[in-house]
């Protein structure tokens, strides 16, 4: 069955962990394109900011104080979404929570309960939606994994674990919904590194503070794949060449991919800050702050070519083919058509799209 989606003006949309990072990008600009919004996150203040500042630009949106690793509270969500606006066309299951330190010191009480955001909660979000976008008529679940859902870091192990459930619990749940031809698009966005204040939000078992490893993109890439999922139903979609490429080392060079996360991302994931005494962290309570970035000192990557190409495939083979084709008209006038420029000198070689990201 083809899945038709609205443009996300006429939308309705429910966002999970709406109050940092990508999902607070994500609904910022949902906002800003004209989509109505339900918002939830476990701090009522950070809500209540984001959802007054939306409505003094024009927008509309309600909030949901709700951890979605407890059904019930995941039921509210929808229930506001009906009284509000009538239901919702769009839900993203985008709240989550790391722990950097080896598995083997994780307590077993601190890995369920990462399970029970990361895992449990796009699972009860997704079943809540489903049973929703089947009585109305349609509509897209969004699911934010990882470039990690497919291959696996040493030092988050137990966030790894989570993304790659939820990749085969999105797969499958994609399948069924399809043979049952309900109209329903299921997408899986893979984000690669992304400068959010995940690695504050971190429960931490090292002697410093985290770090990502590079390349790093903007919360802004993940957002725009997002909302471009809400309007055109897609399967997976990578945010960033440097997470397909993990995630393809992965799958053709296992063994090889091993030795060179043994070699550096023990230390590229760790700074030479000590950890502070008392630190707190996002794995059993909210954070209260509306921030969108985590202070990335290295470069972030503002957008993804990689990303674009793969989302508008048609749009960018025909920029790429004008552009070889204006390249070639100016070699040839600068070269006399010999291959040489006017003055004798070699002309640079063009970075590649890695470079770019």
């Amino acid at each position: 069955m083809s899945v038709q989606l609205k443009k996300l003006a006429d939308q309705a949309i429910v966002i999970t962990g709406a109050s940092s990072g990508i999902g607070l990008v994500t609904a910022r600009m949902a906002a800003r394109q004209g989509a109505r919004l339900v918002l939830a996150a476990r701090s009522e203040a950070a809500l209540r900011m984001l959802t007054a500042e939306i409505k003094m630009e024009g927008g509309e949106a309600v909030y949901v104080v709700a951890d979605v690793g407890r059904e019930e509270d995941v039921r509210r969500i929808a229930d506001a979404a009906l009284q509000h606006f009538g239901g919702f066309d769009t839900w993203v299951n985008n709240a989550g929570v790391s722990i950097y330190g080896r598995v083997l010191d994780v307590s077993l009480e601190d890995h369920r309960q990462l399970f029970e955001t990361n895992y449990w909660g796009v699972v009860h979000g997704s079943r809540v939606a489903a049973r929703h976008l089947g009585e109305r008529g349609g509509g897209a679940i969004i699911n934010v994994g990882s470039s990690l859902s497919d291959r696996s870091i040493p030092l988050q192990g137990t966030y790894c674990a989570s993304k790659h459930a939820v990749k085969g619990f999105t797969d499958a749940l994609r399948m069924e919904l399809e043979e049952e031809g309900a109209p329903i698009s299921v997408t899986l966005i893979k984000p690669s590194a992304i400068d959010t204040p995940y690695k504050d939000h971190a429960k931490n078992y090292l002697p410093v503070e985290p770090q990502n490893p590079p390349p790093v993109y903007s919360p802004e890439t993940v957002a725009e794949a997002i909302l471009y999922s809400a309007e055109h139903p897609e399967r997976d979609v990578y945010v960033g060449v440097g997470g397909k490429l993990l995630s393809s080392s992965g799958k053709y060079a296992p063994r090889l991919t091993d030795k060179v996360m043994e070699a550096a991302l023990f230390d590229v994931q760790q700074t030479e800050k000590p950890k502070p005494a008392g630190r707190t962290d996002g794995l059993y309570g909210a954070s209260e702050d509306l921030r969108e970035r985590g202070g990335y000192e290295g470069h972030v990557a503002e957008s993804s070519l990689y990303t674009k190409a793969t989302l508008h495939p048609l749009i960018t083979g025909a920029v790429l083919l004008g552009s070889g084709l204006a390249l070639a008209a100016w070699w040839r006038a600068s070269s006399g058509g010999n291959g040489k420029s006017a003055g004798g000198s070699k002309t640079s070689e063009q970075d590649d799209v890695y470079t770019y990201e």
